[in-house]
């Protein structure tokens, strides 16, 4: 990671643990020596991707704990479980405080990495990427995108600043496509413009304007298809706007979508709805 990336890291967790800890774990305090050290395994439960170790790791760090090992390696899929996956060792205090908020990170993340995992395994072979979306949990969206990138997706923009979406909204505004692309253009002649459509004659009048992507608002496949027929016949498909699919899409049918051809299928699942991974801390006497 960058120095930027570190000290956003830092106080991601500073702020995690704020909300957790306060002003003292009362229970540790009052129950567990001061002196106690003890020696922790986390456990991965159920098969999936992991990511997360340096969230786990900073989180160990801040509290205290000096002594931490990562001990198999992120972003592949595991099916033999349990499996330990980090060890740390210190102060038996210093550990139980980064518990819940070490695996509260390790299990959201290696969600959405296994997640995305398994939507870019259903659509292997087809020559199909994977986008992520701004779905994301506001503060935690560096995080998320990079557990996205371990699952094997790979990341659109990251916020409204590094790339241009026309949207309906924006084209009512700006007194027509046209216009917006337009003004695009002249604003930001280094982006790639991409322009949101929801019918084959909006893709057919957004290819005349020259964009560099359309994105296929919840079409279904047949009419998926037709206009990736229709970039084809425009401009000829190694020339012309990459095609990406969004809206409605699911594992089910993540694959029909990828076999009409387009280049990119972006799923706000993959961050806003990833069901956490399952995994355990075990604190032991050291």
């Amino acid at each position: 990671m960058s120095e930027t990336a570190d000290q956003t890291l830092e106080q991601i967790v500073a702020r995690a643990l704020a909300e957790d800890i306060g002003a003292g774990d009362v229970t540790s305090e009052s129950t567990v020596p001061e002196a106690a050290l003890g020696r922790a395994r986390i456990v991965q439960k159920a098969p999936g991707v992991v990511f997360g170790l340096a969230v786990v790791t900073e989180v160990m760090r801040q509290c205290g704990v000096e002594e931490v090992e990562s001990l198999l390696p992120e972003g592949e899929w595991r099916d033999q479980v349990p499996a330990d996956v980090l060890s740390a060792g210190g102060s038996a205090r210093a550990l139980l405080a980064a518990e819940r908020t070490a695996l509260n990170f390790l299990g959201h993340l290696s969600g959405i990495a296994t997640l995305t995992a398994r939507y870019v395994e259903a659509v292997a072979g087809t020559g199909t990427s994977i986008l992520d979306t701004r779905k994301t949990l506001p503060g935690l969206r560096r995080l998320e995108k990079e557990a996205v990138a371990a699952g094997g997706g790979v990341n659109h923009r990251l916020g409204l600043y590094d790339a241009i979406l026309i949207k309906e909204n924006h084209i009512a505004l700006a007194g027509g496509l046209a216009k917006a692309v337009h003004g695009a253009r002249s604003a930001h002649p280094e982006l790639a413009v991409e322009v949101e459509v929801r019918n084959l004659d909006e893709a057919a009048y957004a290819l005349g304007t020259g964009v560099d992507r359309l994105l296929l608002d919840n079409m279904d496949p047949a009419t998926m298809a037709t206009a990736v027929a229709l970039r084809d016949e425009h401009v000829g498909s190694s020339d012309g706007a990459s095609l990406e699919a969004s809206g409605g899409i699911t594992l089910e049918n993540v694959r029909a979508a990828a076999e009409t051809g387009v280049e990119f299928i972006s799923i706000g699942a993959i961050t806003h709805s990833a069901p956490s991974l399952d995994f355990s801390l075990l604190l032991e006497i050291a």
